[in-house]
């Protein structure tokens, strides 16, 4: 009973001081009447937008077809796509995805790296170049800590929850944590921060699970150096991205590009050697 007493009054004062400062940043940041003249301010982006690539419709259009087969039936496709209405951006990034996914799956067989799997690191380059690196970074700081305080308080008092509704109940502290920050918004004077997506967060919050996990099957120790280096990876692949060449390169020849995917991720898949970090580990038996 004394637990729940504690949870009570914690779960009291948090929603009151999210809504205390809340009330302070609307009394210091009051809304404008129905009379005041619009201002030249950014409006928000819609939450769905799609991450601009660069203005690749101009390049389409400059582009020599040539016959349909046997060697330019994407071509035509994407092509037929974009007088359609499909951005060109949109096709540009999802002929970008399997690359990132062969840079990840590159780095992690040949070099060492672990990282949580394929997907979370291209997921996270996506939102990285739809949010920024530093904007994304900073969020997924503000979850993992949040994440990681709250699993300590449960410890601390000892709380026996099963798995699921333990994580449920993180996620609980995680969202509102990300509502403070966002009615924090005005005060931070970042204009990026209002126009963060829900799928970014939600992204961010992926990773965070996975971090929690596995710091509650693990050790804290394993799960940073898995965190960290799924950063890495999704930087990396952010670079990648935003390569104009590489995005040139993908929407105009998209034959040869896939092609060239598919042969590198077959040939990859045939390697069964040392990775390099492990001839690094190893490096005083194989001088031997």
């Amino acid at each position: 009973m004394r637990y729940f007493s504690t949870i009570s009054i914690f779960f009291i004062a948090l929603v009151a001081s999210v809504v205390i400062s809340t009330g302070i940043i609307f009394a210091a940041f009051p809304t404008p009447s129905p009379t005041a003249t619009p201002t030249s301010e950014p409006t928000a982006a819609p939450f769905n937008q799609v991450p601009t690539l660069g203005p690749l419709e101009t390049i389409l259009k400059g582009q020599n077809l040539g016959p349909v087969w046997p060697v330019n039936p994407i071509k035509y496709a994407i092509r037929g796509a974009v007088a359609a209405g499909v951005p060109a951006n949109t096709l540009a990034l999802l002929l970008l995805l399997p690359l990132v996914a062969m840079v990840i799956a590159a780095i992690r067989h040949l070099v060492g790296l672990r990282g949580f799997g394929i997907f979370l690191p291209a997921a996270l380059s996506v939102v990285f170049l739809a949010i920024g690196p530093i904007l994304g970074i900073g969020l997924f700081l503000v979850i993992v800590l949040v994440s990681t305080i709250v699993r300590i308080i449960m410890r601390t008092l000892k709380l026996k929850l099963q798995y699921l509704p333990k994580m449920a109940l993180i996620f609980w502290f995680v969202s509102f944590a990300v509502l403070g920050v966002l009615f924090a918004a005005p005060l931070i004077s970042w204009f990026a921060l209002p126009n963060v997506s829900i799928f970014a967060v939600l992204f961010l919050t992926l990773l965070a699970e996975d971090f929690t996990r596995v710091q509650l099957g693990k050790s804290f120790h394993t799960a940073i150096s898995l965190t960290t280096e799924t950063l890495i990876l999704a930087l990396i692949s952010f670079a990648v991205l935003t390569l104009k060449p590489v995005q040139e390169f993908a929407i105009l020849k998209p034959e040869i590009y896939l092609l060239s995917i598919f042969i590198f991720d077959f040939l990859l898949g045939r390697y069964a050697g040392l990775r390099v970090m492990e001839l690094w580990r190893f490096r005083k038996l194989t001088s031997q």
